[in-house]
């Protein structure tokens, strides 16, 4: 199995990082790093975050880290990460 990180994701975390990096640009990338970290796990263990509350298919898993929501999906050999927001946002 290995991760494919979809446009979308990249664009929002893209948008993030850059948004924690005007007041701490160290802590941007420790977000980064640990978010990469809770992937390479969920390599191991994908169904271990919760169905998504946004999808009624328990494919569909949502990964929530310091109040944002990344929203991946299991396939069969591969796990596409969709989307990251805040919580809040949607």
């Amino acid at each position: 199995m290995h991760l494919l990180y979809e446009k979308q994701f990249r664009v929002a975390l893209k948008s993030v990082i850059e948004h924690i990096a005007k007041d701490k640009v160290l802590a941007s990338l420790a977000f980064k790093k640990e978010l990469k970290k809770k992937f390479e796990i969920v390599l191991d263990n994908p169904r271990m975050y919760r169905a998504s509350v946004y999808f009624l298919d328990d494919k569909y898993r949502d990964l929530t880290y310091m109040g944002y929501t990344v929203i991946y999906k299991i396939d069969d050999d591969v796990i596409r990460v969709l989307d990251i927001f805040k919580w809040e946002d949607r």
